[in-house]
């Protein structure tokens, strides 16, 4: 554990980068990583978000290059497919998660079974919308059953409705979605990021279902100190927000993993909150000196209060904003550059000009200078490559991109 109580700030952004494998240099180009280094890597941080964003690469496969640079999209598709080693279910939103943590998960699936998530009006609309639908149900199920794989466009009867926000989705949708909280189909994503749904026994390995199941109280444990393994160093807050548990469950697990030395409560400068680390880690001063992009729904950063602790950065997701208030922008990275986050890109990738485009760039206050274009440049170079695109183009848009236009060759 650290060799005091008391951290500073900067040596809790240390602890938090070596966590999330964010301190140490990417691995050259010329030897891409395979797929064992993706299996180490979500070891490590335990669970990667997936979204539907395809404005510059979908963040699930976004969050590896981050730390592991130039590695094969195929080798993902392949874990997170039937027969890898990979499984998606609700760990931090949809996301994907190492098959062995899938027991730790089945108290959520039976709360799921139970309609137990979410608030009482959700779960009330969840449990009207079950016994409306009985019948359906069972019907999506069966077919499935005697169909094998599909996604909520091949059922034979989707029931497609129109409407508004979640309202659109058809009650095949809402049906598969259902069956696969429940654990009763496990799912992964094509091509297009449409979910295809089976029965969880021909999806999940035997071996890993015939694995015990631990209580709730148990797996929540479990799940939080992972949680503090992947984040460094966490307060409370931040240790029930990387698996989606609630604050008032995880306190009083916290104080028992205390109790038995699993994990040891410190206090960072500046923090109001105490936080906790895991018995063993050791700060070390971050090596990587390359700048690294990151993804919107990157697990560095997506808890929001958390990034503007440890790193004085206000971040805010853009995309479901007007445009025209839009600060930054609609797909806005951020620049990691040493330990500081330094700048944020709103990207775009133009596949048909075969340009990565910087519709803004922003730097954060005292880094608007020559050598961090360089480093972003570099790495948005870096990004091109891995993309398949011809050329970066930066726009005039932001107080950052004429130091980036001056760093261009």
């Amino acid at each position: 554990m650290p060799s005091r109580s008391q951290l500073s700030n900067r040596e809790a952004r240390w602890l938090a980068l070596q966590a999330q494998g964010l301190g140490r240099p990417r691995p050259a180009p010329s030897a891409p990583p395979g797929t064992s280094r993706l299996r180490k890597l979500l070891d490590r941080v335990g669970t990667i978000q997936l979204d539907a964003v395809n404005i510059v690469a979908r963040t699930q496969f976004l969050v590896p290059w981050s730390r592991i640079g130039h590695y094969e999209p195929a080798d993902l598709r392949a874990l997170s497919h039937p027969g890898g080693d990979w499984f998606e279910y609700w760990g931090h939103a949809a996301s994907l998660l190492p098959l062995k943590l899938q027991p730790l998960f089945r108290w959520r699936m039976q709360r799921w079974r139970d309609d137990l998530v979410d608030g009482a009006a959700v779960q009330q609309r969840r449990r009207d919308w079950r016994a409306a639908h009985a019948g359906y149900l069972a019907a999506v199920l069966s077919e499935i059953a005697e169909r094998g794989p599909l996604a909520a466009s091949q059922l034979s009867d989707p029931r497609r409705r129109a409407g508004e926000w979640w309202d659109r989705r058809s009650d095949g949708r809402r049906a598969l979605e259902l069956l696969f909280g429940d654990g009763a189909l496990a799912a992964w994503r094509s091509p297009t990021f449409e979910r295809v749904y089976d029965l969880t026994e021909r999806v999940i390995p035997r071996r890993v279902l015939d694995l015990p199941t631990p209580s709730d109280h148990d797996a929540q444990r479990e799940l939080l100190v992972l949680a503090a393994r992947s984040l460094g160093v966490a307060t409370t807050a931040d240790l029930a927000d990387y698996f989606w548990l609630r604050p008032g469950t995880a306190q009083p697990r916290l104080a028992e993993l205390v109790e038995d030395g699993r994990l040891v409560q410190v206090m960072v400068e500046s923090w109001p909150q105490p936080a906790y680390t895991v018995p063993g880690t050791r700060i070390s001063t971050p090596t990587r000196q390359h700048a690294t992009l990151l993804s919107p729904f990157d697990s560095l950063i997506w808890a929001r209060e958390r990034t503007q602790r440890l790193f004085g950065f206000h971040y805010r997701i853009e995309i479901y904003v007007p445009a025209p208030r839009r600060l930054h922008g609609y797909y806005v990275m951020p620049l990691l550059h040493g330990d500081e986050l330094v700048a944020r890109l709103d990207l775009k990738s133009d596949r048909r000009a075969g340009a990565l485009v910087v519709a803004g760039a922003y730097a954060e206050p005292g880094h608007g200078h020559g050598a961090t274009a360089e480093a972003a440049l570099a790495e948005l170079q870096r990004l091109r490559d891995w993309l398949g695109l011809a050329h970066v183009l930066v726009t005039d848009r932001g107080d950052f991109a004429p130091a980036l236009q001056a760093a261009a060759p």
